[in-house]
């Protein structure tokens, strides 16, 4: 309903604008306040002039016809992707550990995975195991964002980083969050990075004897550096990709637009106990109003049997399938992520104590995708620059697409495993 009240407010009332280049006002001859403008507004200004030379009624007509042509291709596209018969359906990997509604999925090589089938419940310790003389390979856990679920890590069987990471002999797992239950609803950042997170790092250590990679993605990786400055020594590197750190770099006003609507979303949030998914969807809508209107008129031109419309539809299920965010982390991140930029002025606290990125002495890489829409690469790249001695990489993907397009795997996977691999050399 979102994606289409935008595109139909925008397109049908394309004919109401149509009011200001009648003979006479202020915009038609020039006058107006855009005659001075500079910028983008004086480009308004001229196209307005122009338009203003224009047959009235022959422009009304091209105008309410371009209007129910993109309308008319915008409602197919969203018809063909309800009626795709796509749907994932990719083997469930083992639940190593397991405490309230998160699980830490095993996604070790076959060979390796079925020692971790069995659950253990927080508190509990695993039996002995022999280790293995072979040559240690890459242990990595990853931390997705708590508001999306984590199988855009594997996506499906085109697009999958985790299985991708199995088949190079890595030794993954990836943290599950599900949606809070009653318990979740009142966690805190606090309660997420030094409690959940903490015990599945353990339940790795345990289960591997070896120190693994720390790896977050976007959100996650906020998650994970707080995680790895309480437990460095536990850790063989961190890994951040597309992670947000100054929140004001790229568009402060934007970023404070975002923490002022927590005022207005407290009635819900306290009835409900959470950000539901809904109103997160609709606060990343606003920072592109039409992205939706022009995913869907392209997909409406794509043959339904092709690869690509698969792509389309598994990333699209994906997107619709987010998670409510407990009310306290949602006053976290949107008062002091984006309103105070609380992690770029060195305010953000976890436990009580700072999160500090200056002062983590740990191998680190830093990816940046070049074309991130979502996380500004000027947010990003600054915890490059923080961490000390870490590396960067700043591929030409999209947020999304560093994890799920077709040309990640090449693209920018391969310097993450040779990086993961250099990691895994030196804690042998």
């Amino acid at each position: 309903p979102l994606h289409l009240a935008a595109a139909t407010t925008t397109w049908l009332s394309s004919q109401g604008a149509l009011t200001f280049l009648k003979s006479g006002s202020p915009t038609s001859t020039g006058k107006g306040p855009l005659a001075s403008a500079k910028g983008p507004l004086a480009e308004a200004g001229a196209l307005l002039a122009e338009l203003a030379s224009a047959d009235p009624d022959a422009l009304n007509a091209a105008v309410a016809r371009e209007s129910r042509r993109r309308l008319e291709i915008f409602l197919a596209g969203i018809d063909r992707y309800r009626a795709h018969p796509y749907r994932r359906d990719l083997p469930e990997m083992p639940v190593l550990w397991r405490q309230g509604t998160t699980r830490l999925l095993d996604y070790r090589p076959a060979k390796t995975a079925k020692r971790g089938a069995g659950t253990r419940g927080a508190g509990t310790r695993g039996a002995g195991r022999a280790r293995s003389r072979a040559k240690p390979k890459p242990v990595v856990l990853l931390v997705p964002s708590l508001i999306n679920r984590f199988y855009v890590l594997d996506l499906s069987e085109r697009v999958s980083l985790l299985r991708w990471l199995q088949a190079q002999g890595v030794e993954a797992f990836v943290v599950d969050w599900g949606a809070p239950g009653e318990a979740e609803r009142r966690f805190t950042l606090t309660d997420y990075i030094a409690g959940r997170l903490e015990a599945a790092l353990s339940a790795v250590l345990e289960e591997t004897g070896r120190r693994p990679v720390l790896a977050g993605y976007c959100m996650g990786g906020n998650l994970a550096l707080a995680l790895a400055l309480r437990r460095r020594r536990d850790l063989a590197g961190l890994l951040l990709m597309a992670t947000p750190w100054d929140f004001h770099a790229a568009n402060a006003a934007q970023a404070r637009c975002l923490g002022a609507c927590l005022t207005g979303l407290e009635p819900l949030m306290a009835l409900a106990g959470a950000l539901p998914v809904d109103c997160i969807q609709g606060l990343f809508s606003a920072l592109d109003p039409l992205l939706a209107a022009r995913k869907f008129m392209a997909f409406s031109r794509l043959d339904p049997a092709s690869p690509e419309a698969a792509a389309f539809v598994a990333l699209e299920d994906w997107l619709n399938d987010g998670i409510d965010l407990a009310a306290p982390v949602a006053r976290d991140c949107l008062a002091g992520w984006y309103g105070a930029n609380t992690p770029g002025r060195g305010a953000w606290l976890v436990a009580g104590e700072p999160v500090e990125p200056r002062g983590l002495e740990l191998p680190s890489l830093v990816v940046v995708p070049g074309r991130d829409r979502i996380v500004p690469p000027a947010s990003a790249s600054v915890l490059a620059a923080l961490l000390p001695g870490a590396e960067s990489f700043t591929p030409g993907a999209g947020h999304i697409g560093m994890m799920a397009s077709a040309r990640a795997p090449r693209r920018v996977w391969p310097t993450i495993l040779t990086w993961l691999k250099d990691c895994g050399a030196a804690n042998r």
